[in-house]
């Protein structure tokens, strides 16, 4: 320990408390957090005289970096742990930054259902309890030209109780090649054993045959037959499988019904993926029951969507595991909101329309975002081609052909980029080439004044230094 600085010196909890910095309180956090936030900042820097004195050379010291600490830890949880984050990665269904961003209809839907009493188990017609299941599901069946549909929590929930429901004691069989792992990393293969089956895996990981299907039927006790799209790798060269529509037909043969994770939750074709799987091919294909994910492709909220015949979603909904799945009101609006937005204006998904952005209309927004800097900022920018990505296990394979700036500091990329996601809000970019990439394709409207403005700060001579 260096000198005599020592856990002694840390001011009295009631001291600091008597006589509040005003850097503190005018944070107007409240008693119970600026209490909080104390204790959180005499803790840290007590570990820091335990460790080595933490540098200190008096006590006032000591002090001072307590009351700096202070000030911090109340910020911290005087401020939404989930302030809004501008996402100039490129990657449309960004997994880490919270997925899909939720068109104006889908927020304003959320925010009226969470601000009221609204009818989620009520039947305002007959006057008695209804099912909250009944909500969304018949404009899903619109879009998807499904018999009946189920929204439950995420997609892995969906897929958890359709083969809990369906093949529970019994097995079922999937093609070695798509026995996928999502993210986090969850397995399909993990998920199928939880909901009490016996999983068979069939083929091999790049070749999968209808006798390899087959002869899994026959010599056992199959209940579902599972296919899964490989919605976030691709396989190439010597391999081949089993198409949906084929095992649908062998399903209906032996009767086992077949269940398809489609995961990406697309309900309309894509421009720049024509052979993406939509939710209404699987059911015109014969899938018994289709789950997706809500906030994918579809745009929308988190949630999982299962859809098919009406007499399979029955089974679901009798599930006494339903209620551990369940989703609530304002999921619930902000997905039927979307639904309607798809149904009346597609390109209104953000999503959808990020995804299908133009490069020409792109690289208008970089010109007008470069035109944005100032002289010292510009010096160091310029626009260049840049392929973004649909993200969040979708298209592995689609890059979307956009634009982006291409910032090249005096100093380090890294530094820069650091200072971008430390800033308020925070600007979270992309480093490649000894540059920092701003790709347009994911800004949200009023996100250029603000990467402008950042830039403007951090570009700026006086500044340059600091990035060094």
């Amino acid at each position: 320990m260096s000198g005599s600085a020592g856990p002694r010196w840390l001011p009295a909890v009631h001291d600091c408390l008597e006589r509040v910095p005003a850097r503190v309180r005018v944070l107007e956090a409240g008693e119970r957090i600026e209490r909080a936030g104390l204790e959180r900042a005499l803790d840290a820097v007590r570990a820091a005289l335990r460790e080595g004195g933490g540098g200190f050379g008096s006590r006032e010291e000591v002090e001072r970096a307590v009351h700096d600490r202070w000030e911090l830890e109340v910020r911290r949880l005087s401020r939404p742990a989930l302030a809004p984050v501008v996402n100039a990665t490129g990657v449309v269904v960004h997994t880490n930054l919270g997925r899909a961003p939720l068109a104006p209809e889908a927020i304003e839907a959320a925010a009226t259902a969470g601000a009221a009493y609204t009818p989620l188990e009520y039947d305002l017609e007959r006057g008695e309890r209804g099912s909250r299941y009944d909500h969304a599901a018949g404009l899903l069946r619109l879009l998807t030209g499904a018999e009946e549909a189920l929204v439950v929590n995420n997609n892995a929930a969906a897929l958890l109780l359709a083969v809990d429901t369906l093949a529970a004691g019994g097995q079922v069989v999937v093609s070695r090649g798509e026995l996928i792992e999502i993210g986090g990393g969850f397995r399909v293969h993990e998920i199928v054993a939880r909901g009490n089956a016996r999983l068979v895996e069939v083929g091999a990981t790049n070749k999968t045959h209808p006798a390899d299907y087959r002869k899994a039927i026959e010599e056992g006790d199959v209940r579902v037959i599972l296919k899964v799209h490989r919605s976030n790798f691709s396989q190439t060269g010597f391999v081949a499988e089993v198409g949906l529509e084929e095992l649908c037909r062998m399903g209906e043969e032996h009767g086992v019904p077949v269940v398809f994770d489609q995961g990406t939750g697309l309900v309309d074709t894509l421009a720049a993926a024509p052979g993406e799987p939509t939710i209404r091919a699987a059911i015109e294909a014969g899938a018994a029951l289709v789950c997706a994910s809500g906030d994918k492709l579809l745009g929308g909220p988190q949630a999982g969507i299962v859809c098919g015949r009406a007499e399979w979603i029955a089974r679901l909904r009798e599930s006494p595991l339903l209620r551990a799945i369940r989703v609530d009101k304002m999921t619930l609006a902000a997905l039927e909101a979307t639904l309607r937005v798809w149904l009346c204006d597609p390109e209104g998904v953000p999503v959808r329309a990020m995804v299908g952005a133009e490069p020409a209309a792109l690289e208008r927004r970089a010109k007008a975002l470069l035109a944005r800097l100032g002289p010292a900022a510009r010096e160091r920018c310029r626009i260049a081609p840049h392929d973004g990505r649909a993200g969040g296990g979708t298209l592995p394979d689609v890059p979307l052909p956009g634009w982006a700036i291409r910032v090249e500091p005096d100093g380090s990329a890294a530094a820069l980029e650091s200072r971008l996601r430390g800033g308020d809000p925070p600007i979270v970019a992309r480093v490649a080439g000894e540059a920092v990439w701003i790709d347009v394709r994911t800004l949200l409207p009023g996100d250029e004044e603000r990467v402008a403005a950042r830039l403007d700060a951090l570009l700026d001579s006086r500044e340059r230094t600091a990035l060094e």
